[in-house]
């Protein structure tokens, strides 16, 4: 559904995108990740067609956003970090006027109200002054609007960024419900926010994606090794031998009631792991990847993206 190709994008003699590709497939909820300054809005901007590339493409729905911008964004909902409310305006009245804006009939410009204020929890707020809404209720209308016309794209721009912490849990289960329907692209550089609500994550620095996984094939990569914490239950000696003859695996050690047990970071062995356990008879408890926190991937990411420039 979202679709870019060698993008580039100078302001002046400023580089702000610098030659980057990807791809968001449909019912995909991507984190686009980086700093401030990284290129994320940039980008985000011309997917949206409200700028034009320097070079390469960005395709939503097939539509490239240079060339038929138009039909382009009629696949698009669009919430950007500064979110164009009319403070006046009752939020009924704001979402009949941008769903007309969309060119929905009157009956179906009632039938989307009714749906986007249930999905957005606004039932209590439809008529209320925009002006006199909290920051979370107004960040609520802003995605409202934006799934007005139930476009098959959502591109989020910062979308919790100055509400209060309970808003941003609230906002975030929004966003997640939102992606069992739609394809979701959701600028950040709130690190815990991505990995809540993400499936994917794409890592943005100076305009450059240094890297794009979800957060456990990152972490086995950047550690150069997966590491499997693994509880079972009988003998300790004869349990720790099993698990060192399991095919891919280096390394087990003993903490405590647990096998931390590692393997080369392209090998999964969690499934042998399962078999060699049930074959003796012992009593699997539990087994989980044990992941770098997306904080350290993101901090060695950037930092050896930084000393590489240097």
């Amino acid at each position: 559904m979202i679709r870019v190709q060698n993008l580039t994008k100078y302001y002046g003699e400023r580089l702000a995108v610098d030659n980057i590709s990807f791809e968001v497939s449909k019912g995909q909820i991507v984190g686009l990740l980086g700093p401030n300054a990284a290129g994320k809005t940039t980008t985000m901007r011309i997917l949206t067609g409200y700028l034009m590339p320097t070079r390469g493409d960005a395709y939503i729905a097939d539509c490239n956003m240079t060339t038929d911008s138009l039909e382009g964004r009629r696949h698009i909902g669009y919430m950007p970090e500064s979110i164009p409310l009319y403070t006046d305006m009752k939020v009924r009245d704001y979402l009949t006027f941008f769903a007309r804006l969309r060119g929905l009939d009157a009956e179906r410009t009632r039938k989307r109200i009714d749906d986007v204020v249930e999905i957005c929890h606004l039932e209590e707020y439809i008529d209320v002054i925009v002006g006199k809404l909290s920051k979370g209720f107004r960040q609520r209308v802003g995605i409202a609007q934006s799934i007005i016309h139930d476009p098959e794209v959502l591109i989020l721009d910062e979308p919790t960024v100055g509400i209060d912490p309970i808003q941003v849990a609230q906002t975030r289960n929004l966003i997640k419900e939102l992606g069992k329907e739609h394809t979701v692209l959701v600028s950040t550089h709130i690190l815990p926010e991505v990995s809540i609500i993400c499936e994917r994550v794409i890592i943005i620095h100076r305009g450059k994606i240094v890297a794009e996984d979800n957060i456990e094939n990152l972490s086995a990569i950047l550690r150069g090794s997966r590491r499997i914490k693994v509880e079972v239950r009988g003998p300790a000696d004869k349990i720790a031998d099993a698990l060192r003859r399991v095919p891919g695996v280096k390394r087990v050690a003993r903490e405590g009631n647990y096998y931390i047990v590692e393997s080369p970071a392209e090998v999964d062995p969690r499934s042998k792991i399962t078999e060699t356990v049930v074959k003796n008879g012992w009593n699997l408890l539990s087994a989980e990847t044990i992941e770098m926190s997306l904080e350290e991937i993101f901090l060695q990411l950037t930092t050896n993206h930084e000393e590489t420039e240097e």
